[in-house]
């Protein structure tokens, strides 16, 4: 499809949109680049511009040098802290309102769908904003983080440990409880939207596929086709927020609901 998707496209995804409909957004690092967010790759800029993300993002450099690998965070936090939410965020707020049900699952570690007030948002990779004991995995509390002079600060939960990003790392499994959940959605959902992903990183990239097998309307939002797109029911080729308050906007003007 062109960069704008034809009106009867975005009609008939809206047509499955309608207030029985339970859906669930799969969301990439596509969503948060409209926000300004780098994706992982691409914020390895300036003083880390010489380093491979996996010489940053695993257990054994955090073992190797944690003060390096906390300082990239703390460089890459200092950008999800001045991002916003874009029109993408706020368009799934409204559809979450005119939908039966509406879950969110989603592969980035930025928090813009909570702050936008979606209310069912399933964080696969974690969030970069919080932090949690190298040890016992508990979390610490940003008010401690904050009060600490060492890099990276000591754990107060742990003698010995430190604090670290609360983030799956290269080699570490899913959080099995956001994982059994959004498998469990997934399974139930009538559609399923994935936007702004990849299809390359496992093993998010087989949720779609949970969904299609279970029967429901697969969606695909991306300006570039992936390896999903082969199996998606629907593909528009358009970036994430103009699908998105496209499909919104559908939803709310009458097609798939009553009018806003």
């Amino acid at each position: 499809m062109s960069a704008e998707a034809p009106p009867e496209a975005i009609a008939d995804i809206a047509g499955y949109l309608d207030a029985n409909a339970r859906v669930v957004v799969l969301s990439g690092s596509g969503m948060s680049a409209e926000s300004g967010i780098p994706t992982f790759r691409d914020a390895q800029t300036g003083l880390w511009a010489r380093f491979r993300p996996e010489e940053l993002a695993t257990p054994e450099a955090f073992a190797r040098d944690p003060r390096r690998v906390w300082q990239w965070y703390e460089h890459r936090r200092a950008g999800v802290r001045s991002a916003r939410p874009h029109a993408g965020h706020r368009a799934l707020v409204e559809l979450e309102r005119r939908v039966a049900r509406l879950t969110i699952v989603t592969q980035n570690v930025d928090g813009l769908h909570q702050r936008s007030g979606s209310s069912r948002v399933l964080e696969l990779h974690g969030n970069i904003l919080r932090s949690i004991c190298s040890a016992s995995r508990r979390p610490i509390d940003a008010a401690w983080i904050e009060a600490q002079e060492q890099l990276p600060p000591p754990s107060p939960h742990v003698a010995g440990a430190l604090a670290r990003p609360d983030v799956v790392w290269f080699g570490e499994a899913l959080p099995e409880a956001a994982y059994m959940q959004a498998i469990g959605a997934l399974q139930n959902c009538t559609v399923c939207i994935a936007v702004g992903t990849s299809a390359l990183v496992q093993p998010a990239a087989s949720l779609p596929l949970v969904a299609r097998e279970a029967g429901a309307l697969l969606v695909e939002i991306n300006p570039a086709p992936t390896p999903l797109s082969g199996s998606a029911d629907r593909c528009l080729r358009q970036p994430a927020s103009a699908a998105l308050v496209a499909l919104a906007a559908a939803r709310g003007n009458g097609a798939g609901g009553e009018k806003l």
